[in-house]
């Protein structure tokens, strides 16, 4: 039994201008072979809602770092303890409130002796700039319920963001563009662990993750497949390990050549 975790961003999206064409026939393929595609994103839920249903996915989705799992109501795959959201979806929540959240970014920038700019204080002009993101997307990724995005000083080491959150506590997960302050629970690879003791079979589970900056790294560590997709400049340098495959191309056809490589390794469909 395959079960995919896949970061959205820059891995099953292209890095600039977020398509995923290249990617919709294995995804097809995957689908038809029974595979779960999970997207384990730092999108947020109302994000990840049009993007599945624009890709056919009906499976499982970890939002913000690894902050909350959704399910649809009626998956009754997994046997994960869930609260109802609404008549398509129920969810377990791994992370903080959002509320929670902007208070730790508020306190840390209290601590460094400097504000700190995050999706809760920057304007929306400000928010657009720094993500590239058109109006609607850009609503989306605002509508946020368990972290705070934030933008790393110049002047502030990223040891020192991760000493703070420790001794507070907390997680910051450092992104291309973004850290993001999260709960001290949540976590992508928390979220891999959970939904794989949940699923409901008597096979053997192998999971495939699929990632491609820093904060897909607990995602990396708790598959059994990692695969890195590299930048413009080849794989992050953190992420450039011996024991993780590197896909051969950029974003979504890097993706797609990844998991075809996979599926066709455990006879999922022929070569041909």
């Amino acid at each position: 039994m395959l079960i995919c975790f896949t970061d959205l961003d820059g891995t099953l999206l292209n890095h600039d201008d977020y398509r995923y064409d290249a990617a919709i026939p294995v995804i097809q393929k995957l689908q038809q072979a029974g595979v779960p595609i999970i997207p384990n994103t730092s999108k947020t839920r109302a994000e990840v809602i049009d993007l599945r249903q624009a890709l056919g996915l009906t499976d499982p989705f970890v939002v913000e770092n690894g902050s909350g799992i959704f399910l649809e109501t009626t998956d009754q795959r997994f046997d994960l303890s869930c609260e109802p959201l609404n008549e398509q979806l129920k969810q377990k929540i791994l992370g903080l409130t959002y509320a929670q959240a902007l208070s730790a970014v508020a306190q840390l920038g209290q601590s460094l002796g400097t504000p700190l700019k995050g999706f809760g204080t920057m304007t929306t002009d400000e928010v657009k700039a720094a993500t590239q993101l058109p109006d609607e997307d850009l609503k989306r990724a605002c509508d946020r319920e368990f972290s705070e995005p934030f933008i790393r000083p110049e002047n502030i080491s990223v040891e020192a963001l991760e000493n703070w959150a420790e001794q507070n506590q907390y997680q910051i997960l450092v992104g291309n563009r973004f850290c993001h302050m999260l709960g001290q629970k949540a976590g992508k690879g928390q979220a891999i662990h959970t939904l794989k003791l949940a699923y409901r079979t008597t096979e053997s589970i192998t999971t495939v993750g699929l990632g491609d900056s820093p904060n897909d790294i607990s995602m990396l560590k708790a598959v059994d497949i990692p695969i890195v997709i590299p930048g413009k400049n080849g794989p992050h340098p953190q992420l450039n390990r011996p024991a993780w495959t590197i896909a051969p191309s950029m974003g979504a056809q890097g993706w797609a050549a990844a998991m075809t490589e996979i599926a066709q390794k455990y006879e999922l469909w022929d070569a041909a």
